[in-house]
């Protein structure tokens, strides 16, 4: 036990003294190969390294300039006008346009804050003019972001699927129906919300204009089908889809829709270097620590203080549930998987939970981290686009959050509504 003691306390004081999350783990690291008397700069070193050398990891640097680059090309505008020409003449209609949009967009980058911010900017605005209260649809963005994280390609199921060795194959078609089924407790939350509310409603889009948005926005819905028949039919590995989402999105917006300019191209680059940087040196440092976890065998030492829940799957993995929330409200979503991904996930196949469907939970409560105060990535993305104070974007996400959480405690209760699709899907 002594061990588990010097792995958390040595993480959480670094954190608590403002030591950045990449350094604490080097850190954390450190702490245990010093009680372990392994000491040695050459095994941080070499652990650093193999960290960030990952062929399954280079996905995320390419999903993340694909996302970048649908932003600026005009992708994600596109696929907003279509939810608008679908749904947006329903009562809350611009609302059921965010969750839709929020669903496709996911299929397209698998980044939850540049999906919100694209959304806040583009729909928060147009909810207002409309009559719609500011917070409350700051708040229903902020949480339909959160869907990124889940549908594939998602940057969190490859964190999770390097950190477990698990195949993000699986991963990524094991997360189409959760994710979905998050868009759907959204509008029932949204209707509840917003029935009480007095707005105008658009006028219907008549077929032709239906079909204008269409036509305009088949180009940025050819490309999830593309990833999602190809990861399927064994066409390519995550990482090549990657690679091919990247290269899409770039020759549509330079050639087919001509909103990115190759001068813009030096800007689109940075901010995709910038983040793709934070990432894979957060994975390098996280790599220290996971060495010294499999050397100590801590996951054993978890399980063994679990035993007594080792023959209640359910009851294990609510108890993760609530941990992962909790810790959530403090830390972001890559960390969190990368430290205790390897520590979880020998635990949970010890109990005889399938490691698909526990990555997938596991995910998903990450990613409901991202709109928990007081840290909240995406909350505060969206407050800061928005110009929308904190406090109210917290107070707006509130019923939005909790219909997400009873989706997570609705696959706790039945495993098989994840498990049976999943495994239909993959054939």
């Amino acid at each position: 036990m002594a061990i588990l003691a010097i792995f958390v306390c040595s993480l959480i004081g670094a954190m608590a003294i403002g030591v950045p999350i990449a350094f604490s783990l080097i850190l954390c690291g450190i702490a245990m190969m010093y009680y372990l008397d392994l000491f040695d700069a050459q095994i941080i070193a070499q652990n650093l390294i193999n960290g960030a050398d990952s062929f399954p990891l280079m996905a995320v640097p390419f999903f993340m300039l694909a996302g970048e680059l649908m932003n600026a090309g005009g992708l994600s505008k596109r696929i907003v006008n279509l939810a608008v020409a679908l749904v947006g003449h329903i009562k809350g209609g611009l609302g059921y346009v965010t969750i839709l949009a929020a669903c496709l967009l996911a299929s397209l980058s698998g980044s939850a804050a540049a999906d919100a911010a694209a959304l806040a900017a583009l729909l928060v605005p147009m909810m207002v003019k409309v009559g719609h209260d500011r917070a409350t649809s700051a708040g229903l963005v902020a949480s339909a972001g959160i869907i990124a994280p889940v549908i594939p390609p998602s940057i969190g199921l490859i964190l999770f699927g390097v950190a477990g060795n698990v195949s993000i194959t699986k991963l990524f078609l094991a997360g189409i129906v959760p994710g979905l089924l998050m868009g759907v407790s959204l509008c029932v939350a949204w209707y509840l919300v917003s029935r009480r509310e007095t707005i105008q409603i658009k006028p219907r889009a008549s077929k032709r204009e239906v079909a204008r948005a269409l036509l305009d926005g088949i180009w940025a819905l050819i490309l999830p089908i593309i990833i999602l028949v190809g990861l399927k039919a064994g066409v390519f590995t995550p990482t090549e889809a990657g690679v091919i989402a990247a290269v899409y999105a770039l020759l549509v917006s330079l050639f087919v829709y001509r909103e990115l300019r190759i001068r813009d191209l030096y800007g689109v680059l940075l901010n995709a270097v910038t983040t793709t940087a934070m990432v894979m040196f957060l994975v390098a440092s996280a790599m220290v620590a996971a060495w010294v976890i499999t050397v100590a065998d801590l996951p054993s030492e978890v399980i063994a203080l679990l035993e007594p829940l080792m023959d209640s799957p359910r009851l294990l993995m609510l108890l993760i549930v609530v941990i992962i929330v909790l810790i959530g409200m403090a830390m972001d979503m890559s960390p969190i998987i990368l430290i205790l991904a390897p520590v979880m996930l020998p635990v949970a196949v010890e109990a005889g939970i399938d490691p698909i469907y526990f990555g997938v939970i596991f995910v998903m409560t990450c990613a409901i981290g991202l709109i928990t105060p007081p840290v909240g990535l995406v909350l505060n993305v969206v407050a800061g686009v928005t110009r929308i104070d904190f406090m109210s974007t917290v107070k707006g996400v509130l019923p939005f959050l909790l219909a997400e959480l009873l989706i997570i405690a609705l696959l706790l209760i039945f495993p098989d509504l994840l498990l049976v699709p999943a495994r239909w899907i993959s054939g």
